[in-house]
């Protein structure tokens, strides 16, 4: 069953960019008909409104754009019973009318963490038209890692939740992922492989964003055959959901990594064994690629992707990384020139109007490697205009500004942010609020457009929101007067408390500046060691502070769903910088042989502050460990599964590999995770020190690395059912947290950086 396609309406010229690429352009650009993004919209409205959505008129004209990036307008019809109409040159632009609308003139909000929609009565009418031009033809949203950190359990009423947000949000241009490995199934065995051997090389669902990239094989494996009907069954109604409402799938391509199995099936094929990947030796990594010259490469990539194109039919824009955080064989131009040939070449032989999108990640992550002469030659081994590059993480190292613009390949101003998944407020919101406004400046520019690309989602809901915003903006925000309104829309009503929390946390923990990872090092959520990272970029007492006028704000607006989240959130980070103090004192009692200091400081945090924390993330639903591991569990169509999906979800945010290859990477701060996985390293640590100092021998980070290493791999294999619903008082957990922690860490975080 394919899923076609409505006709595709022509573009005018976009200044600066090749010919070529104003063809592919057009190409792409081609959308659902208009009655049925129209329609999609509607639905989308009546989901989101009720029957409230009677009084909005939406339509949808893609001559409003005229041929170039979406345009909206919003005005109301004098004499009808409608408040306002929303027009859009797309589903997708009438959809950000729509938000824009509510989120203005309603003080609405939208986010992961839930929604503010208490709408005026009556829906209030506009004085004037009010019109709004995209500055750049896409706007992009989603990470290849997302796929397995955050969407790998969805089912399909939360991927369309997901794709609502993305409309309301203007995003049109996304992945379509699902589903690919029953494709490659169907393409390997019709090579000849057999089950074995394509077992031996898909991964379990948690991992497969790392097997799609030639990073891993067979961990955490084999897929079972329901998990391919049911993803199969996803990815219809996601890129029939994204088409109708104007968005442009990204489908999967062929990077050229194989399973080992076809040299057993093509014994004369020219395939190399890549070195390993990360902390993985060769039993879990080290998978083949195939030369770009041989006959093979061309072969398996046009199966594979026409046999795609015939199940979901095609947008024309693909996806491919072949050297993700994998050192080429050869630095030498002309061979990476006929590696990102091939890989085009094997797209347009499936489809001659195929362009390539890929993550520029490859390049700012091994700079020795990657120098001038050796992008210039990966890009140029595409025709200029043929490709888009995603630079991935432009608001901290923006490839664009060595590389001439990508050397004349478009690209998108992407938002990287968070990486793993990790819990933690961060924002580097300078940097996005002016960063894609001189990416645009920049001399003889080839951006096409912004893009948010976590990769993982559900956290820090003010950033993404503000990246949305930016998407539609001709100049940077006034971030101060931003932030009051953001407090106001979410929490659906003004309070100057809250208000000035959001201040406090946009100029410190939002605000990092320079070279900012977003990637969660407290000691916390980290293997215990005497050599742990405290640093902040930020002053601790603004946290504390910010934590302070919230509780005192809980009076008014503790009914308030997206309050009671940021409750959790901050004095979750309250804590996890008490941790950090209460760890110093630690480290410093046991370096002067303080028993006593460090018995006092290790219990307060072992059997006081931690549990504490575990009940306060136990009282929201969505910083449930319960709720990570009954999503995986819900997926499975047999007790066999269900083990394995809740394996692979246990491992992805503890160990990451069979013996903590990637170690805490994917760290997430969850009721249930605190106390049963972190809070019993922690006092296995304490105890530890505790023995060292009383038998007056040395600690051995290494033998307590062997010893904490039981006790990681006890907790996935544990069995222990977590719940998947609340339970207790957030406001009270909070208070008491405060009342008993606030005063002392005041005065610390005053006296001097943590």
């Amino acid at each position: 069953m394919a899923v076609r396609r409505g006709p595709e309406p022509g573009l005018a010229p976009v200044p600066g960019l090749a010919l070529p690429f104003l063809l592919l352009l057009a190409a792409t650009a081609g959308r659902a008909g208009d009655a049925r993004q129209e329609e999609a919209v509607r639905a989308l409205a009546r989901r989101l409104l009720g029957p409230r959505a009677a009084a909005v008129a939406l339509s949808v004209d893609p001559a409003l754009a005229a041929g170039g990036p979406d345009i909206y307008r919003l005005w109301s019809p004098p004499g009808t019973g409608v408040a306002v109409a929303v027009e859009g040159s797309s589903g997708v632009a009438a959809a950000a009318g729509l938000y824009r609308y509510l989120r203005d003139f309603c003080g609405c909000h939208l986010s992961w963490s839930g929604a503010q929609l208490r709408l005026p009565e009556p829906l209030p009418r506009l004085r004037a038209e009010i019109r709004a031009a995209a500055p750049g033809r896409y706007r992009y949203y989603q990470n290849v890692c997302a796929q397995s950190y955050s969407f790998v359990w969805w089912d399909w009423a939360r991927w369309e939740r997901e794709i609502d947000w993305m409309a309301l949000s203007g995003i049109n241009l996304a992945p379509a992922f699902a589903g690919q490995e029953a494709v490659w199934q169907r393409v390997y065995r019709n090579l000849g492989l057999n089950q074995s051997e394509i077992d031996k090389y898909f991964t379990g669902p948690a991992f497969l964003a790392w097997n799609r990239m030639g990073n891993l094989r067979r961990w955490a494996g084999p897929l079972p055959p329901a998990w391919h009907f049911k993803q199969l069954y996803l990815q219809y109604r996601i890129v029939e959901r994204m088409r109708s409402l104007g968005m442009t799938t990204v489908l999967p391509a062929f990077a050229g990594h194989v399973p080992q199995g076809i040299l057993r099936v093509f014994p004369r094929v020219n395939a190399t064994r890549l070195g390993h990947w990360s902390h993985f030796d060769c039993t879990y990594s080290c998978t083949y690629l195939l030369d770009p010259e041989d006959p093979m490469f061309q072969v398996i990539g046009m199966l594979f992707l026409k046999e795609l194109i015939k199940e979901f039919g095609t947008d024309h824009v693909y996806s491919a990384d072949t050297f993700n955080e994998m050192t080429p064989l050869s630095s030498d131009p002309a061979y990476l020139s006929r590696v990102s040939n091939a890989v085009f070449r094997s797209m347009t032989g499936a489809d001659p109007k195929a362009l390539w999108l890929m993550q520029g990640w490859l390049f700012q992550h091994q700079p020795d490697f990657w120098q001038p002469a050796q992008v210039r030659a990966l890009l140029h081994g595409v025709p200029l205009g043929r490709m888009i590059v995603l630079d991935l993480f432009a608001e901290s190292k923006p490839v664009y500004q060595w590389t001439e613009s990508f050397y004349g390949q478009p690209f998108i101003w992407c938002m990287l942010h968070n990486f793993g998944g990790n819990h933690g407020l961060f924002g580097t919101v300078e940097a996005i609020n002016h960063g894609p406004f001189a990416a645009r400046r920049f001399p003889n520019s080839t951006m096409v457009g912004t893009g948010l690309v976590p990769e993982g989602i559900e956290q820090n809901d003010m950033v993404y929101e503000l990246m949305n915003e930016l998407g539609w903006r001709q100049e940077p925000l006034h971030l101060p007067s931003w932030v009051t309104r953001y407090a106001e829309r979410r929490y659906g009503a003004p309070n100057a408390a809250a208000a000035g929390a959001w201040h406090l946390l946009l100029r410190s923990v939002y605000n990092c500046t320079g070279v900012c990872v977003n990637h969660n090092r407290s000691p916390l959520v980290r293997r215990p060691s005497l050599r742990m990272d405290t640093e902040l970029w930020y002053n601790a007492s603004d946290v504390y502070e910010a934590w302070r006028l919230l509780l005192s704000a809980g009076a008014e607006l503790g009914s308030s769903p997206a309050f009671l989240y940021d409750l959790v959130d901050v004095t979750r980070q309250a804590a996890q910088q008490l941790v950090s103090d209460y760890y110093l004192s630690i480290r410093q009692a046991f370096q002067s042989h303080a028993l006593p200091e460090l018995l006092t400081a290790g219990g307060v945090l072992v059997y006081d502050l931690l549990p504490e924390l575990d009940s306060l993330l136990c009282s929201h639903s969505l910083f449930l460990l319960g709720r990570w591991l009954e999503s995986a569990r819900a997926v499975a169509t047999s007790g066999r599964e269900a083990e394995q999906y809740e394996l692979n979800a246990r491992n992805q945010v503890t160990l990451w590999g069979p013996s903590g290859n990637i170690l805490d990477y994917a760290n997430k701060q969850l009721g249930g995770l605190v106390l049963d996985y972190y809070a019993v390293r922690w006092s296995l640590f304490v105890s530890v020190l505790v023995e060292s100092l009383n038998s007056s021998r040395p600690f051995h980070q290494d033998q307590f690395n062997q010893a904490v290493f039981q006790v990681e791999r006890g907790f996935i294999y544990n069995k222990k059912r977590y719940p998947a619903v609340p339970a207790g008082d957030t406001m009270e957990i909070s208070r008491k947290l405060f009342l008993k922690y606030y005063p002392s860490a005041l005065r610390r975080s005053l006296a001097g950086p943590a």
